[in-house]
């Protein structure tokens, strides 16, 4: 029987031995060792990593976040994903709806205290969502911010126990640009108006950024908050 400290010596190794694969390698390590205890994690921003994990584990897992606070754009790339490719899109929601998260923390609890509400609707489900997994992969890549510089493609997440990809870590946007145009994958349409990074709609989470700013830069604009809590 595999256990959990198996699985981390697998994870520190893998880390270390396809650190110059491709994603598809990685990908495939994962498919092999995990199977369906694998699955994909995706804000459909872009399908890129279920795209490439579909190439090598056809039928894979997609999980999708419900915040109830997503842009309608974001709403209908899942929709399509789960349609046009050879994926099983799972949508994972909050305990509370937003009504009544409303109700016991007051409205907009993503003004007032936004690490809160990320807890809430994103970190609290994902880790009851992924109870089912041994391994996940995230669409993380090293030049997004310099809280993601350091991004190992293979690694052991301590706090889930479980092993954690980032597949295209080491990809830089020309290269994601260039695998979608090349493979025709499904892209947010709010990226072609002027969005780089897509979290939730409100003001607070998600805005265009300024010229010449970098891509999360419009993520909790204004505020010292750079990450969800997911990958913390």
């Amino acid at each position: 029987m595999t256990t959990a400290t198996d699985y981390e010596a697998a994870a520190l190794k893998a880390g270390r031995e396809l650190e110059e694969a491709s994603a598809q390698e990685i990908l495939r390590w994962a498919a092999d060792t995990f199977g369906k205890r694998f699955c994909v994690t995706s804000s459909m921003e872009d399908a890129v990593v279920a795209h490439l994990a579909s190439t090598v584990l056809p039928g894979v897992d997609v999980v999708f976040l419900d915040t109830g606070y997503h842009f309608p754009e974001t709403i209908g790339t899942r929709d399509a994903v789960a349609a046009t490719m050879p994926v099983n899109v799972i949508t994972l929601t909050p305990k509370l709806s937003v009504a009544e998260q409303d109700a016991e923390y007051g409205p907009r609890l993503h003004d007032r205290d936004p690490d809160l509400c990320c807890s809430l609707r994103k970190v609290e489900p994902l880790n009851r969502g992924l109870g089912g997994y041994d391994a996940w992969a995230t669409g993380l890549r090293r030049d997004e911010s310099p809280s993601r510089a350091n991004t190992p493609v293979v690694a052991w997440d301590a706090k889930r126990r479980k092993v954690k990809l980032a597949p295209i870590a080491r990809w830089t946007q020309d290269e994601v640009d260039a695998y979608v145009q090349a493979n025709g994958v499904l892209l947010n349409p709010l990226l072609w108006e002027g969005y780089t990074s897509i979290g939730c709609s409100p003001l607070s989470c998600t805005a265009k950024p300024g010229e010449g700013e970098a891509g999360r830069a419009g993520r909790w604009a204004g505020s010292g908050k750079t990450e969800c809590g997911i990958h913390l």
